[in-house]
């Protein structure tokens, strides 16, 4: 049986060293990591404990599932696998972008009539938002 742990509902402040004393409290924490944005570096609020042994993983989710920790509610249960080569998130796939006024996200991409894009807005409806009329 798997021992590594997802938890959510963290709160943005809340550091690994913290979440590891916290486990430490159910048995031996093998590793923690709280996950951050990639760009901004703050924590998105969730991570991940694993535990030395299944047995002191289920003890944890016994004593801090839904336990109010920084006035949240945690959630503890088993981490599913990472699936491989499921798409990740975000994104609506398309082309190349708004400034450039390609793209058109899963609708086929440009649709036709202007070779400048609409405005940067990667649309063909012209209008008041600039890059010309259509009509």
């Amino acid at each position: 049986m798997e021992s590594k742990l997802y938890v959510g509902n963290l709160s943005y402040n809340t550091s690994e060293d913290e979440l590891k004393t916290l486990f430490a409290q159910a048995g031996a924490v093998k590793s923690v990591a709280v996950i951050k944005d990639r760009d901004t570096g703050r924590s998105k609020g969730f991570g991940f404990v694993e535990m030395e042994t299944a047995a002191d993983a289920l003890k944890a989710i016994k004593m801090f599932n839904g336990q109010m920790i920084d006035e949240r509610a945690l959630t503890v249960n088993m981490a599913r696998p990472r699936e491989e080569g499921a798409p990740r998130a975000g994104g609506f796939g398309g082309g190349a972008g708004r400034s450039s006024g390609g793209g058109g996200g899963d609708r086929g991409g440009s649709r036709g009539g202007f070779s400048g894009g609409a405005g940067g807005r990667g649309g063909d409806r012209g209008g008041s938002r600039g890059g010309g009329s259509r009509w």
